[in-house]
């Protein structure tokens, strides 16, 4: 495994504008947003909302990945992915979600999710999660990828293709009829194979006209998750696998979630729509 330091919280910059001119999601200037009591089936007008809100989401998420390298701050990736954003007409999700100050999130090495960008330094041999969402229309798309930075090794190399395929085989599980369970399923058997942990307590969740509907995605196989899928229900995948325990620590943040072990962690994510024959990706470039 690798030999870098843990981290350590750096400087957070001003929050960035975003013009008047473009629509805000209800929840920002709120401590929290209003619970949604809307269905998990969409309707066709909001699954195209959505693909143009996860198209733009995507496409940022990849033009701040165009920049991950050593010496790059976490602040500067938060930069690109917000311009993008906001010069696409679209608000930037996280940016003012329960008081996120940020439009992206960075989450590296140890860091299982929520990671605030600022002034925390890229260095050669980090693994770095970008996870990105987009407001436009009325509707968000949602995203997330691990990338290498520098020269990885390869221990971290291999948790970050086996996570993208555990997502991979996840989507590919996902058929109308079929109980939601049966995606943790698939993902924490695969995971099993190589020894990894399963993070339980963030998950992936509903997604449309709100950010977290209040549908739970496990990313294990839970006897809890028992809801059938339906053509046109929207939802995130996002799993996250640990090179050891599943148990996390919580930053003074508030925010950045860490593995209680401190062993590296990779995380991938696509916002779908459930199709009658299986699912359709809404967050392709």
């Amino acid at each position: 495994m690798s030999g870098q330091s843990l981290l350590v919280p750096g400087e957070i910059t001003p929050v960035r504008s975003v013009p008047g001119n473009i629509r805000r999601p209800e929840y920002v200037g709120k401590p929290a947003p209003t619970p949604y009591t809307g269905p998990e089936v969409q309707d066709s007008d909001t699954v195209e909302r959505m693909r143009v809100a996860g198209r733009i989401a995507a496409q940022a998420m990849e033009e701040a990945a165009k920049h991950i390298a050593p010496g790059v701050t976490t602040d500067q990736l938060d930069k690109v992915a917000h311009d993008f954003m906001v010069d696409h007409g679209a608000y930037p999700s996280t940016l003012g979600y329960r008081g996120f100050p940020k439009s992206l999130c960075t989450s590296l090495n140890e860091v299982i999710c929520h990671g605030i960008p600022d002034s925390t330094v890229l260095r050669d041999g980090d693994i770095v999660n970008l996870d990105v969402t987009a407001y436009i229309n009325g509707v968000h798309g949602d995203n997330n990828a691990t990338y290498l930075c520098g020269d990885v090794d390869e221990e971290s190399r291999l948790l970050v293709e086996r996570t993208r395929e555990s997502l991979n085989r996840a989507i590919k599980a996902v058929r109308p009829g079929r109980q939601i369970n049966v995606i943790g399923r698939v993902i924490e058997s695969y995971a099993k194979r190589f020894g990894y942990g399963v993070v339980r307590d963030f998950t992936g969740h509903g997604i449309n006209s709100s950010f977290h509907s209040g549908l739970i995605i496990p990313h294990y196989d839970s006897p809890h998750a028992t809801t059938v899928m339906q053509p046109g229900m929207t939802f995130t995948i996002e799993p996250m696998l640990t090179l050891g325990t599943h148990e996390y620590d919580l930053w003074e943040d508030g925010w950045t979630v860490v593995t209680k072990d401190r062993k590296r962690t990779a995380q991938f994510e696509h916002t779908l729509v459930v199709t009658e024959t299986g699912a359709e990706i809404l967050t392709h470039p």
